[in-house]
């Protein structure tokens, strides 16, 4: 079975950090480009950051804060993100753009 699945969201503070994880099974992190979106409540989904083999890319909001990253002996792909800020809340979900697969989405919400 070809799946995305995320985990590690929740409610955090603001200024506080949380560690998104992606695992995927029948199919490999390792090739393409692989990255994170997010979809706040009324706003059109947008692209946080991506990585393919050893570049990244980050949204300008997002940039110095988050750091995404994979481990392809895991087959699992990471999003660390630091100095949350109330703006970062939102539905995040992993994304496997040359598969075309994306997971079911994590929420996280940071609190003023």
């Amino acid at each position: 079975q070809v799946r995305l699945v995320e985990s590690g969201g929740g409610l955090v503070q603001a200024g506080g950090s949380l560690r998104l994880s992606c695992a995927a099974s029948g199919v490999i992190f390792a090739i393409g480009t692989v990255g994170w979106y997010r979809q706040a409540p009324g706003k059109q989904r947008e692209l946080v950051a991506t990585i393919t083999s050893g570049n990244t890319n980050y949204a300008d909001s997002v940039k110095g804060r988050f750091t995404i990253s994979r481990d392809n002996a895991k087959n699992t792909m990471y999003l660390q993100m630091n100095s949350l800020i109330p703006e970062d809340t939102a539905v995040y979900y992993c994304n496997h753009r040359t598969f075309g697969l994306w997971g079911q989405g994590t929420e996280v919400t940071v609190s003023s």
